[in-house]
């Protein structure tokens, strides 16, 4: 891999704007772990943003031996397209809305209403089944790595660094194997550093275009996941 630093951002030069660069998200989080060890060796939590960025987040507790622990927030769904959002809402209930964009749909205050709700409540039944309710940790003093399948807006990941930079996490790092990179780019000034092995430009991105096997994990999938890492 040739390795390059651009800002805060580490990358591959090798797979810099390719598509269907990694089998799964375990392949991902085998060649990200590698580079978080590089990187982020003086991290003490991993935090996994769920579902996708789970068993990512296992490959990298596995290479560095850190505690791991999930970070439940959410995106903001357009009514009319659930693939896509216009902001995301933390377990907090601290809600970031892209005004500009939200405007640009026309979506009505009742819609965001009814998206924050949606997702609240979503929220509240992951905190539930996957982190079964557990007060989240005082982080004061900690290093951590926040991890996702992906970043596209990055309205989710901007949500998790805030509500754990809230809870005292001194310095941030940012790992995942695919980014749209001006997204990226733009947690500069909020964290550390972000690593991303596969950026992409462009007004089309999706995450699932850098994986050959992808689908929509399920409950009882990344449980299986954490319990590798004895999470359960």
């Amino acid at each position: 891999m040739g390795l390059i630093k651009h800002k805060c951002l580490v990358y591959d030069e090798d797979l810099l704007g390719k598509y269907q660069v990694f089998e799964d998200r375990i392949d991902a989080g085998l060649k990200l772990a590698k580079i978080c060890k590089e990187f982020c060796a003086d991290a003490n939590y991993v935090f996994a943003i769920p579902r996708g960025g789970i068993p990512i987040a296992v490959q990298i507790v596995k290479e560095l031996n850190v505690n791991i622990d999930l970070v439940n927030c959410r995106k903001l769904l357009i009514p009319w397209n659930p693939e896509a959002g216009f902001g995301a809402i933390d377990p907090d209930g601290n809600v970031y809305v892209d005004e500009v964009f939200a405007s640009y749909l026309g979506l009505t205050d009742e819609e965001i209403r009814n998206a924050i709700k949606a997702q609240l409540d979503e929220i509240k039944s992951r905190e539930r089944i996957l982190r079964r309710n557990r007060p989240y940790p005082n982080l004061r003093g900690s290093n951590i790595i926040v991890v996702d399948d992906g970043i596209a807006a990055g309205y989710t990941m901007r949500a998790a660094i805030g509500f754990l930079k809230r809870k005292g996490a001194e310095k941030v790092y940012v790992a995942v194997p695919t980014c749209h990179l001006e997204s990226a780019l733009k947690f500069c000034k909020e964290v550390n550093l972000v690593i991303c092995l596969n950026p992409r430009s462009g007004p089309f991105y999706a995450v699932a275009d850098a994986y050959i096997n992808w689908r929509d994990l399920t409950d009882e999938d990344v449980i299986e996941e954490l319990k590798k890492v004895r999470y359960y």
